[in-house]
């Protein structure tokens, strides 16, 4: 059987962080960094993250492209991916861990007022806080899929008490569980800190707007970790000036890297962190891809395939 010929197309990853690990967990396969390096049409797999419009147009003759990444909704939204390849999202159990430590870093530090403490310490003030206990608040978890459920499973794991909302009905244990446009508002209602954690897709974007925002108690924390695209920024800003939200944690923006005149940087209720939630690992995403080339060649479903309707 002839090796696959692989070709690594992206300019958001430097290719030789990924050279070492994919030559390790692929030894069988022939490898390529360069383009040019062969004709389009004998490339069998492509491994991607964010391409140019038109740059994976000539590998409609591909058995697979392979996302790097989490997320997939600059893939999806090219007319020009090739249709009938499948497409399949990145799922690394480390990526998922890494997205649970910070997740619960975040909400651990809102439940905390760790926010409000950092204000009280630029203006040298000594006012001891009193919290509740983790089991006396309550954190919403936007987006209860294979991401969310992990971080609810860790924030469980503390006793806060923990609902989610997803589009489709589906029980989480543990959890108090919200779907649906009908669900949205008394899932919002009770969040007191609320994680973000959806895909990034035309029905998620521009979500988390003025209406969004104010059916959450006030004084609530949102912290995004998704797509920053999720959130209307002019929105979030007048939510935050009005004291209806204490504070934001921001991992992820409209615009990356984050522009050093925009309001964020120096907002004394927000918190901004370079898109580093759940950074991709080369060497355990190598093994999660080694586990699909294994599966194309022997004729087995593939993991993480993209619904391209919804989306991811």
């Amino acid at each position: 059987m002839r090796p696959f010929n692989i070709l690594f197309v992206t300019a958001e990853e430097s290719a030789e962080r990924w050279r070492e690990p994919l030559s390790a967990a692929l030894p069988g396969e022939r490898l390529y960094f360069d383009a040019d390096e062969i004709d389009p049409a004998e490339i069998d797999i492509v491994l991607t993250a964010v391409a140019p419009s038109g740059a994976l147009a000539p590998f409609r003759r591909a058995r697979l492209i392979q996302s790097i990444w989490m997320g997939v909704e600059t893939l999806v939204a090219d007319p020009t991916l090739p249709p009938d390849v499948p497409l399949a999202r990145m799922i690394d159990p480390s990526m998922t861990r890494a997205m649970v430590e910070s997740a619960v870093a975040h909400v651990t530090a809102a439940h905390l007022q760790l926010d409000e403490l950092a204000r009280q310490q630029r203006e040298a003030r000594w006012e001891p806080l009193r919290n509740p206990l983790a089991s006396e608040r309550t954190v919403g978890i936007l987006g209860l899929g294979e991401l969310g459920r992990a971080v609810a499973e860790g924030l469980l794991g503390l006793d806060f008490r923990v609902r989610g909302w997803r589009r489709t009905a589906r029980r989480t244990q543990g959890v108090e569980c919200f779907a649906g446009e009908g669900g949205l508002a008394a899932f919002l209602a009770k969040s007191e800190i609320l994680v973000a954690l959806l895909p990034l897709t035309a029905g998620t974007r521009g979500r988390i707007d003025a209406k969004f925002l104010d059916g959450l108690p006030a004084g609530a924390v949102l912290i995004n970790l998704a797509r920053g695209g999720l959130v209307n920024d002019d929105d979030l800003l007048r939510a935050l000036e009005a004291g209806r939200l204490r504070h934001a944690v921001l991992d992820v923006f409209n615009v990356e890297p984050l522009p050093p005149e925009h309001p964020y940087w120096h907002h004394p209720r927000v918190t901004v962190t370079p898109h580093m939630a759940a950074l991709t690992n080369p060497r355990t995403a190598a093994a999660f891809i080694a586990e699909n080339v294994r599966r194309l060649r022997a004729g087995e479903p593939l993991l993480g395939i993209v619904d391209r309707g919804r989306g991811y």
